[in-house]
């Protein structure tokens, strides 16, 4: 089973976006390399800011950390979302537990052109343990979550897992 040191970003953003898709995904039920808009997001991902390299901390891959100590990702999303602030937020955490004195997280959206800072302070450190607990805490669960609205469904590659009767 999945241990503190294994929750990785993927593990929050889905923790925040939909716990039912979280504890598919726990189980290894990973229909993303199918989807249309992670696909996108690949594509995103590969041409935006490839000078730069990605760090890769066992569960969770940044997409790169500058020289101020600042953790940026690139969403291919057109706005933010808590998912991607929480996202950045836990890397920050897994940064400053390797000790790395870490500022903050850059979300950058190549679509909309826009980025947000998020510093990183004592109250993110906390919310950032409460999300792995929180994620601990569905991967032991022996039921999945209930399946949100269909309308917030839109566009989730597990649409046909959790829909499909």
């Amino acid at each position: 089973m999945i241990t503190a040191q294994d929750v990785g970003g993927v593990h929050i953003k889905y923790l925040y976006h939909c716990r039912r898709q979280l504890w598919l995904y726990l189980r290894g039920i990973r229909p993303e390399s199918l989807n249309a808009s992670v696909q996108l997001g690949e594509a995103v991902h590969d041409t935006s800011y490839n000078r730069n390299s990605p760090v890769d901390l066992g569960a969770a891959r940044l997409d790169f950390l500058d020289g101020r100590h600042w953790v940026h990702e690139v969403k291919s999303s057109a706005r933010p979302t808590e998912a991607d602030e929480a996202q950045g937020r836990h890397y920050c955490h897994r940064l400053r537990n390797l000790g790395i004195d870490v500022k903050g997280a850059v979300l950058h959206y190549p679509k909309t052109r826009r980025i947000f800072r998020y510093p990183y302070t004592p109250e993110g450190a906390e919310l950032a343990e409460a999300d792995i607990a929180e994620v601990l805490t569905v991967a032991s669960s022996s039921a999945s979550p209930d399946r949100l609205s269909n309308s917030r469904c839109r566009g989730c590659s597990f649409t046909d897992y959790c829909w499909t009767e």
